[in-house]
């Protein structure tokens, strides 16, 4: 992968590459999104289909099929930040692009679940999409409005989440590969669409030397551990991404146990939760960070999931699941605001580097929290289980969310919590850094 960008660049330039590249990035992320979005409601349904299995067994290949994109993704998305650093951004987005595309594609046409598995190799193998467009973001933003950016990648995530589970609910409809086929299509389409107009942004003379040494997971997170304030906050988002996997794997198997919901109801209510989501992250969050800091921020945000896990975990009813829909939504402070706090830690050269390591932390959650959440499904939902509690996962999550909530108390600094938005991005040297 390689990229030759201009050798110079006019301020003007650079201020409509920025533009080009903050466009696209923005787009990205929603197709993606709409992509992901659009699986949720019949994965459950393929995979019933090609196991035989019931509700309650089923859910098991749904925690394997993350477990093993998740593992891909661990190994490579330090490797593929690490490239961005050292290649540009460019090249590195459309890789990945091309290959979420492809996964698309093997998981429509699956005959076998063992093709289900090859496709989720292959996308987590490739992915790097939301890594690769934090770090655009890190390079044509400035500390003062880098978390309202980060947040608009949040938003128009939740634009992507609002119609990709109703697009999927609808075209279930005509059969459970449908959804899949038509996301391969749309993400091949964003890939031929980002080859002619997505800029490079990283200039040549920021970049540094590929070494597989800080190129591997580990390697990446020990390095930047080593930058006071980092490895803490990269903690409380691997225990909120822990959190989180209770989503992908046992949200649609939750619904369709406690409330009899198809993927339609299952649609609908994602879309719900994606209309909240855009108007926190899309709105809100440009209010309220300035007003309160990126610390307030991300304790609103952290108690919002926790609130949110909580009311879903312990539904009856359905329409308590939308009570939860604002909380979830408020819940998207947390990642702007804790990713910001760790950008501004950190030279313009190691953001790819940052960017792949929280890949890293997020992969190690994505290991762990699909075998952590379908057992807890499967636990409490089959014949045996010692009390029925369809929705055990996600009180689950909300442990999980508590402890993050205590983890960001003790990590982060007394700077950190008496800065407003103009100064929430101290010197990585400073000793204000120091935890308190």
């Amino acid at each position: 992968m390689t990229s030759s960008p201009p050798a110079s660049k006019t301020p003007s330039a650079e201020k409509s590459g920025g533009k080009n590249a903050m466009i696209f990035v923005l787009l990205t992320v929603m197709i993606n999104s709409i992509g992901f979005g659009i699986m949720i409601p019949v994965l459950p349904d393929l995979l019933k289909e090609l196991s035989g299995l019931g509700n309650s067994d089923a859910v098991i290949h749904g925690g394997y099929l993350t477990l093993v994109f998740a593992v891909m993704q661990f190994i490579a998305m330090p490797i593929i930040g690490a490239l961005s650093d050292s290649y540009g951004r460019r090249p590195v987005m459309l890789f990945s692009l091309f290959g979420l595309s492809i996964d698309y594609f093997i998981m429509g046409f699956a005959p076998t679940l063992a093709f289900l598995y090859l496709g989720r190799i292959i996308a987590g193998g490739t992915a790097a999409t939301f890594s690769t467009a934090n770090a655009y973001i890190a390079d044509i933003s400035p500390p003062e409005t880098r978390a309202q950016n980060f947040g608009l990648v949040g938003a128009l995530f939740g634009v992507g989440f609002m119609l990709g589970p109703v697009i999927g609910g609808i075209l279930g409809e005509y059969g459970p590969r449908v959804p899949f086929i038509a996301a391969g299509i749309l993400s091949m389409m964003n890939v031929v669409f980002g080859y002619f107009v997505l800029p490079e942004t990283l200039a040549p003379e920021k970049r540094r030397a590929f070494s597989w040494k800080r190129a591997n997971p580990f390697g990446a997170l020990r390095s930047l551990g080593k930058i006071i304030g980092v490895k803490g906050l990269i903690f409380v988002t691997f225990l909120l991404a822990l959190a989180h996997t209770v989503y992908p794997t046992t949200y649609t198997f939750t619904m369709n146990e406690a409330f009899g919901w198809d993927s339609q109801d299952v649609g609908w209510s994602l879309g719900a939760f994606g209309v909240a989501s855009i108007i926190v992250q899309g709105g809100l969050i440009r209010l309220i960070i300035p007003k309160i800091g990126l610390y307030w921020a991300g304790i609103i945000g952290v108690v919002s999931a926790v609130i949110a896990y909580a009311i879903m975990g312990g539904a009856n009813t359905g329409w308590m699941i939308y009570v939860a829909g604002p909380f979830a939504a408020f819940a998207g402070l947390a990642g702007p605001s804790i990713n910001n706090m760790m950008s501004s830690r950190i030279s313009e050269s190691e953001q790819g580097e940052l960017q792949g390591a929280l890949g890293a932390a997020q992969g190690l959650a994505m290991m762990a929290g699909p075998i952590l959440m379908t057992q807890t499904f499967q636990r409490f939902t089959s014949g045996a289980a010692p009390t029925y509690i369809p929705g055990a996962p996600f009180i689950v999550a909300a442990a999980l969310a508590v402890l993050a909530l205590i983890t960001f108390f003790v990590v982060t600094t007394k700077a950190d919590r008496n800065a407003r938005y103009e100064k929430a991005a101290p010197s990585p040297a400073s000793n204000e850094l120091e935890p308190s």
